[in-house]
């Protein structure tokens, strides 16, 4: 969304996902490791997006619009439903 204009992604079904990957068999403490070191990358990436970047837009295969703003949230919140699924402690803020 940054290199390009107005891209289109094919929609991500999280739930086939997580069946295909086994997330009830995966080990709590690796899940929580690598999303920690994840993290840390993806705020690094985060930190070079200038404001003109945030409101750039891309669009799923059914049409539906997001931006990077809307990405960067939905980002931001989708981990703790992984840390859901193998049993994980789920930080509270």
């Amino acid at each position: 969304m940054l290199e390009s204009v107005d891209p289109a992604f094919e929609n991500w079904d999280q739930d086939a996902t997580a069946i295909k990957d086994r997330y009830d068999l995966q080990s709590p403490k690796t899940v929580v490791e690598q999303l920690g070191e994840a993290g840390i990358s993806l705020a690094k990436r985060f930190e070079s997006v200038t404001l003109e970047q945030w409101t750039r837009r891309g669009f799923r295969s059914d049409g539906s619009v997001f931006t990077v703003d809307s990405i960067a949230k939905y980002l931001m919140h989708d981990p703790v439903h992984h840390l859901w699924d193998v049993g994980a402690e789920v930080p509270r803020y």
